[in-house]
């Protein structure tokens, strides 16, 4: 008898209604043969809540304070995990509310986005050997001092496939609000598809550039046991998208997603000492995730321009850095701009295709789109572009690679 885990996000548990809509699947899988664990996230918003809260009214910065900041913020799944577990009683199934120090899910010290170290699941297998359902609280845990720990935004969907490959499960499922994984935004593109099946490499790519479908931990996760995962609606009896390891028919594909994000700027410093002159710039984006990286050489000066993408509300911040430093750093020029954004095409085709990146750029010059910065991978190719030009290069693109066929 195989074992399903099942994960529920915020909006799939947001009320009671639907709390005993999620029952309702977890009774359907149970029907047809298998055993199922469920994960539960905090019902919508709740989390938000609570954050605003504790920053509004205190200072979370010493370790104390953290400790306290990550117990609070951990209560909203002990509500909806006790919730659904009354609802599948009431309907005549044995279930148990299990929170992440009772299993225990061990992690380390990095309040607010841990990483876990050890599961024991003898709880867990002994809820199902008593023909028990667990719903364990998602993004919970607690570190080797038995202080409560959480696992970051999104933390349920790392839990839920952690959990799956300590079980050794037959598969993960995600619940949320959307259907599956698409080509495409659907609010742009109202000719996106859903995707059947799509690769981990393919869904890590599309998380890192701004899909908002899964963490991108939990696909590592998932990669790394080869648990496949399912993106499912909690609303909607469709079939949704399986994550797998790649397989001959997604080869076939040249491009599988295209996707952007809205969020970007990028800093160019020109005529920059070779020696440590880029090291002395990066320096001052220690704490902001830099992205793209463009360096040009000038032999006859030794002198580089360097340019970089960053998110858009830290590029204030990191030009007044490098200003404050330009005597030591000793650059000759500086321009910013923040009115950018990101447009990414993805694809595991693309390792025994070439010409993606030739046909990109060719559709954008005929948009009379300007590509500001290029930057590729194995499976992908991204291009930073004027925010004003988003729609119009995702909707081009979508229509040339025809992933609307």
């Amino acid at each position: 008898m195989a074992i399903i885990v099942q994960k529920f996000g915020g909006t799939s548990v947001a009320d009671l209604e639907r709390i005993s809509c999620v029952a309702d699947l977890v009774i359907e899988e149970i029907k047809k043969g298998n055993k199922v664990v469920v994960v539960a996230s905090a019902m919508a918003k709740v989390t938000n809540q609570l954050s605003d809260l504790v920053k509004n009214n205190f200072s979370v910065e010493d370790q104390e304070s953290l400790y306290e900041f990550d117990s609070i913020l951990s209560t909203g799944e002990q509500v909806s995990t006790a919730l659904l577990a009354l609802t599948l009683r009431k309907k005549g199934y044995k279930a148990r509310s299990v929170l992440g120090w009772q299993i225990p899910m061990i992690t380390n010290y990095e309040f607010g986005k841990s990483r876990v170290k050890t599961i024991k699941k003898d709880i867990i297998c002994n809820l199902i050997d008593e023909n028990q359902i667990p719903i364990i609280a998602g993004f919970q845990a607690v570190d080797a001092s038995n202080r409560i720990t959480t696992l970051g935004r999104g933390g349920s969907d790392t839990s839920a496939v952690l959990i799956a490959a300590a079980l050794q499960a037959k598969r993960c499922d995600i619940y949320t609000d959307v259907d599956g994984v698409f080509t495409c935004d659907p609010r742009i593109v109202k000719d996106a598809k859903k995707l059947d099946h799509i690769s981990y490499e393919e869904i890590l790519e599309l998380a890192s550039l701004g899909a908002k479908v899964l963490q991108t931990r939990s696909v590592e996760i998932g990669m790394m046991y080869n648990i496949p995962l399912k993106v499912l609606s909690s609303f909607e009896n469709q079939k949704g998208t399986l994550v797998t390891q790649e397989d001959k028919k997604m080869e076939k594909r040249l491009i599988t997603a295209i996707t952007h994000t809205k969020d970007e700027s990028s800093i160019s410093v020109r005529g920059v000492p070779i020696t440590e002159g880029a090291i002395a710039i990066l320096d001052k984006c220690s704490d902001v995730n830099v992205d793209t990286i463009v360096q040009n050489l000038n032999y006859e000066n030794s002198e580089i321009d360097i340019t970089f993408t960053l998110p858009r509300n830290d590029c204030k911040k990191v030009v007044s850095r490098i200003k404050e430093d330009q005597t030591n750093i000793n650059y000759k020029s500086l321009v910013s701009e923040e009115n950018l954004a990101k447009v990414s095409v993805v694809g595991v085709g693309m390792k025994s295709h070439s010409g993606v990146a030739r046909d990109m750029l060719k559709v954008l010059a005929d948009k009379k789109i300007n590509v500001k910065v290029i930057s590729t991978s194995e499976i992908k190719i991204s291009v930073i572009i004027s925010e004003e030009y988003v729609e119009l290069a995702v909707r081009a693109l979508h229509s040339t690679f025809e992933l609307d066929k």
